[in-house]
């Protein structure tokens, strides 16, 4: 069943390219999820992969009855292990994940494509609101989606941490950043065709991994708002979260009529979807600074190339003429190294180059982002910057707060009121509430809850839903589910 409708993507437009099939989807899913040529391209890339995926081990009960001890035991390896973790810290060890802060931007921005279509895998749902099976999945959905509240919605979190941190240049990355998104978002057009698989896929990324533990932790350390990551221990717990949902939904579409041993295969061949693609340990370890600096650098060279004066000259080149040959950026790196204007393994105050581009009133003030300012910083300090006294332990200033404030919001009783349908009589009329009082409008002229449910559905897309009308959307649509 076809649900979505075209919606303009906020991204970067990037060209299909059969070099990198992952990603090129990911944008047409984005892009055009009604086109009838973009969903059966979705539905072959579901095929291969899914070939690809059942050569993968899999850690899951043969018996499904064992499903409840087996998330048992992993949460409580997860949770041994992530003890273990924290008494190295204590004792003196250093960050497993994350060498620096730069290491951890590239981190955010490498898992970007994933994260911001968080959950995207169980819309295709939304169309059997009213089919008791789905219900838990469907919450799980919803609250993925933050419930409509923007503080909650994952993917207005990740957006904003990306712009925060200047890590929202992330449309290029390689095909295998796109693998794990390509799926989710396929899985969301084809539900219906691949109903055990999408059931299989939300139970092991619903499992609550070490890494999350981890990488919250870290991020933590190096000032780096951990809220995004820290929302996801608490709702995917093992008692009455996400995976425990996982799991109900998993029994509650279980067939009472047919094949349930086939059923269950693809349950789990749907599981193992979770490990193709890239993966954060992956994307963690794949960290090179000095690379991730030639890349940046290479990137600014097609503008930088025509806007240096002739003043300076090195090896007697001008910048520009530097600049103008991307190959020889890596030479360009040597040589400033060589004349002094880049001091590595020192505090970068000491490099020229770093006086350029930092600071208000530097000659390159605005050039560099700040996440390529820091890695740029990461790079020069290098040993220096590992012999610095880290901090350990210390919780991020705000974090308390805010986890507070979101396990509040989680208390039924303190639930937002169901949006009325239609605005206030009187209410003075605005361009910023347009959109929102239209919705309404239309809403309340619908017949029936029926009605209003099947309207409010596209809304509540991977694509749409982070939208104002698509909170706005989600905060109805729950209202009306629950």
């Amino acid at each position: 069943m076809q649900l979505t409708r075209s919606l303009p993507v906020d991204t970067l437009l990037v060209a299909p390219e059969t070099t990198a099939p992952s990603r090129a989807l990911y944008f047409e899913l984005l892009d055009t999820p009604a086109s009838e040529k973009t969903r059966a391209s979705a539905a072959e890339y579901l095929e291969r992969q899914l070939q690809e995926a059942v050569e993968l081990p899999c850690d899951l009960p043969v018996d499904p009855a064992g499903l409840g001890a087996w998330i048992e035991q992993h949460t409580a390896k997860v949770g041994a292990e992530y003890q273990a973790y924290l008494d190295q810290r204590r004792a003196g060890g250093p960050r497993r994940y994350f060498s620096s802060k730069a290491h951890a931007l590239h981190f955010l921005r490498g898992v970007a494509p994933t994260k911001l279509v968080d959950g995207a895998w169980l819309y295709g749902l939304l169309q059997r609101w009213d089919d008791a099976r789905f219900t838990s999945l469907i919450q799980t959905y919803l609250e993925e989606l933050g419930e409509g509240q923007p503080d909650k919605n994952h993917v207005v979190l990740y957006r904003k941490l990306l712009a925060s941190q200047g890590c929202d240049d992330w449309q290029s990355l390689d095909d295998e950043h796109f693998v794990q998104g390509a799926i989710q978002l396929a899985l969301a057009e084809h539900a219906e065709r691949f109903l055990p698989e999408v059931i299989g896929f939300n139970l092991g990324y619903e499992q609550l991994p070490l890494h999350l533990l981890i990488s919250a932790y870290e991020l933590t350390e190096l000032g780096i708002d951990p809220y995004y990551f820290t929302l996801h221990v608490t709702v995917d717990n093992a008692d009455n979260g996400h995976a425990k949902k996982a799991v109900q939904g998993l029994l509650a579409a279980w067939p009472q009529v047919g094949d349930s041993e086939d059923f269950y295969r693809r349950v789990i061949n749907g599981y193992r979807l979770n490990d193709l693609g890239a993966s954060t340990l992956s994307v963690i370890g794949g960290f090179d600074p000095e690379q991730e600096v030639l890349r940046v650098l290479e990137k600014k060279a097609g503008v930088g190339q025509f806007v240096h004066s002739d003043y300076c000259r090195f090896d007697g080149r001008t910048v520009n003429q530097w600049l103008a040959e991307p190959q020889r950026i890596p030479q360009f790196i040597d040589t400033l190294q060589g004349r002094g204007w880049i001091k590595r393994h020192e505090d970068p105050q000491h490099s020229r180059f770093w006086q350029l581009i930092t600071g208000e009133q530097a000659p390159m003030f605005g050039v560099f982002s700040a996440h390529e300012q820091q890695l740029i910083h990461d790079w020069i300090a290098g040993d220096w910057l590992a012999e610095q006294a880290p901090t350990r332990g210390k919780p991020h200033p705000a974090l308390a707060q805010r986890q507070a404030q979101f396990n509040s919001r989680r208390r039924p009783a303190e639930r937002p009121a169901k949006p009325a349908l239609v605005a206030a009589e009187g209410q003075p009329s605005s361009d910023f509430d347009a959109e929102a009082q239209l919705l309404e409008r239309q809403l309340a002229q619908l017949p029936s809850r029926e009605a209003r449910m099947h309207h409010l559905v596209p809304l509540l897309a991977p694509t749409r839903h982070h939208s104002a009308a698509g909170l706005l959307a989600t905060r109805i649509f729950t209202g009306l589910f629950n």
